[in-house]
């Protein structure tokens, strides 16, 4: 009788375990926060796991954490996902409908998006559809379709829980605080590899200086993001969208040290700042766990450490991408998801060494000046934008660069 007692209480403590599904779990948001989930085994269970291509990596995560599902978004690569997980129980699928399709799960109570660029958005879209608390990391979602995605937020059960750590910071900046006292909301950003760097220098910048951050460790994608400070402009966007805050109300300031995540005035003109170490771990654990907050094993930040914190403002002339993105911001429409896409296609060519690292922001420029402007944009219509606009940067590449 003892012995049922105990396994029955075990196994309802186990339910109250929040399942979890992470979308791109090979990159570096998915490690961190399998390495999360891993410090609290008790709080959370991984159901689900998605990657692009790697499936040598999905396939030792799924084994460690005993998973329900796999999903190898490139089809070609199936064959091996499913030969490595044959002596287990674990379902494989791949395509990348099927990265949409796993979030519909009933057992997944949280979606961690941690997928890059415009593939981030029909899973984001379909976790909304089915109610699922999203960790968002996917800025890209908001940024195609931020309105079209907040419409559906309210109409639904789903919630959105930002990771990125200078929107997790501003989250939790407000928390318990009215939106009509929020005057404004400051984003940190570190300025990245080139911050010194004369502009005069920056067309011989080349491909591993660009990835070198000062203060994060990242992916290919965001690293030259966060070089070109693009993802600083992606941010300005997808804030627009959580907090509901006017375009004019939302700042960049560059902070070196990266220990300040981002600020908050008020009305009174008090602020609020979240502070910590630049570890997306952090963010992730607080997106996971909320509205409570758990103890963590990870290490902690010492002011002693940090005594004196430096702030600047962002150089426009060597960092247009931010202007660019208040530009389409201010346009709306359609014109957000072509800045997206073409900044996608040009990081993409200059992490081949296509281009040059000045050419990211011009061909950019060159997209969202020239695609043609929707301003109610359907998904339908945002989807046909981000290929036109793919094209566009494609054409202007080989046609005014190469």
């Amino acid at each position: 009788m003892l012995r049922l007692l105990i396994r029955n209480y075990l196994l309802n403590f186990k339910s109250l375990k929040k399942k979890i599904a992470i979308l791109g779990s090979t990159g570096s948001i998915g490690i961190q926060a399998l390495e999360v989930v891993q410090q609290h085994p008790d709080k959370f269970q991984i159901e689900a796991l998605t990657a692009k291509s790697n499936y040598s990596l999905l396939c030792k995560q799924a084994i460690a954490f005993d998973v329900n599902t796999v999903v190898i978004a490139d089809d070609k690569y199936y064959k091996e996902t499913s030969e490595r997980l044959a002596d287990t129980d674990i379902k494989v699928f791949s395509g990348s409908s099927s990265v949409s399709d796993i979030v519909e799960m009933e057992k997944i109570d949280i979606v961690i998006n941690a997928l890059v660029g415009f593939a981030g958005l029909l899973p984001s879209l379909r976790a909304i559809e089915y109610g699922k608390t999203i960790a968002l990391a996917n800025k890209e979602s908001l940024v195609v379709a931020g309105e079209i995605i907040m419409q559906k937020i309210q109409a639904s059960k789903a919630r959105i829980i930002p990771v990125d750590s200078e929107h997790s910071a501003i989250f939790q900046c407000i928390m318990g605080e009215s939106s009509k006292s929020v005057k404004k909301i400051i984003l940190t950003a570190s300025g990245g590899p080139f911050r010194e760097t004369a502009f005069e220098d920056f067309p011989k910048i080349n491909v591993s200086q660009a990835l070198k951050h000062p203060n994060w460790n990242m992916g290919n994608k965001i690293s030259i993001d966060s070089a070109t400070m693009m993802n600083k402009g992606l941010e300005i966007i997808e804030a627009y969208w959580l907090f509901g805050i006017d375009v004019d109300k939302i700042e960049v300031i560059v902070h070196p040290q990266s220990i300040i995540h981002s600020f908050v005035e008020f009305s009174d003109n008090s602020i609020k700042a979240q502070l910590g170490l630049p570890d997306m771990r952090t963010p992730i654990q607080f997106a996971l766990s909320y509205p409570n907050r758990l103890n963590s094993s990870f290490p902690a930040y010492n002011f002693l450490d940090y005594p004196t914190f430096s702030f600047e403002k962002a150089d426009k002339k060597k960092f247009p991408a931010i202007d660019l993105a208040y530009e389409a911001l201010n346009k709306g429409g359609n014109i957000p998801c072509c800045l997206n896409a073409a900044n996608e296609i040009a990081v993409d060519a200059f992490l081949k060494e296509k281009i040059s690292f000045v050419d990211i922001p011009k061909i950019v420029e060159y997209c969202i000046n020239h695609i043609s402007f929707a301003p109610n944009s359907s998904l339908d219509d945002l989807i046909e934008t981000n290929t036109i606009s793919r094209e566009m940067a494609l054409n202007y590449i080989s046609k005014t660069i190469n």
